[in-house]
C-alpha cells in the first residue's frame, strides 16, 4: 500500500509539473536523440561556444551538446522540476562541471554573450521572444528554431532541415 501511495504522489508530482509548463507558454516535449543528432550536426557547433537553450526541459539537447561538440552550455528552464532533473541527469553523465540549469523565466535570461541559441517552444511565446533577440543578440549568433519559424527574422534564415513531426530552422543574426 505505501508503495502505491508513493508511485501515485511520485506520478502527481511530475503531472502536475508538466502543466506548470504548459502554463507558463511551452509544453515540456522531449525531442529524440535522432533527432537532437540532426538539429546539432547542422548547427556546426564551435567548441567552446556558448551554447543556450531556451525553455530547456529535461536538458537533453544542451547536455548532447556540451558532451559531444565542447560547447560551454546553459539550459533556462521554468518548471524547478525539470530543472533539478536535468542538474542530476549531467552529473550522471559527468559534465555538470560544463553546463549550468538556471530555474528562471526566458525573459529574464541575458542572452548577450550567447554564441548558439536553441529553442523548441509555442509560436506565441516566440513571438514575444523575437523583440529580445533583436535587442540582446550579438552579430553572428546562431538561433535554432524547432517547429517553428521565427517571425520577423525570415531574411535570417541560412537553414531548414525538414521533418515530417517538426522542422528546424537556423538563422544567423
Amino acid at each position: 500500500m505505501l508503495v502505491e501511495v508513493f508511485i501515485l504522489l511520485g506520478v502527481s508530482i511530475y503531472g502536475v509539473s508538466l502543466l506548470f509548463s504548459a502554463f507558463k507558454g511551452a509544453p515540456y516535449v522531449p525531442t529524440s536523440k535522432k533527432q537532437l543528432e540532426r538539429i546539432l550536426e547542422n548547427a556546426h557547433l564551435k567548441k567552446n561556444g556558448q551554447f543556450v537553450e531556451l525553455g530547456s526541459g529535461d536538458g537533453r539537447l544542451v547536455r548532447y551538446a556540451v558532451k559531444n561538440y565542447g560547447v560551454k552550455g546553459t539550459g533556462v528552464e521554468i518548471n524547478p522540476l525539470l530543472v533539478w532533473w536535468s542538474r542530476y541527469l549531467s552529473k550522471k553523465d559527468g559534465i555538470s562541471h560544463k553546463i549550468v540549469f538556471l530555474k528562471q523565466n526566458v525573459f529574464n535570461y541575458s542572452l548577450q554573450k550567447v554564441d548558439y541559441l536553441y529553442l523548441f517552444l509555442m509560436p506565441e511565446l516566440i513571438k514575444k521572444l523575437i523583440p529580445k533577440f533583436k535587442k540582446e543578440l550579438k552579430k553572428g549568433v546562431v538561433i535554432i528554431s524547432h517547429g517553428f519559424k521565427l517571425p520577423g527574422l525570415e531574411k535570417k534564415l541560412i537553414h531548414t532541415e525538414f521533418d515530417k513531426a517538426f522542422s528546424t530552422y537556423y538563422y544567423k543574426v
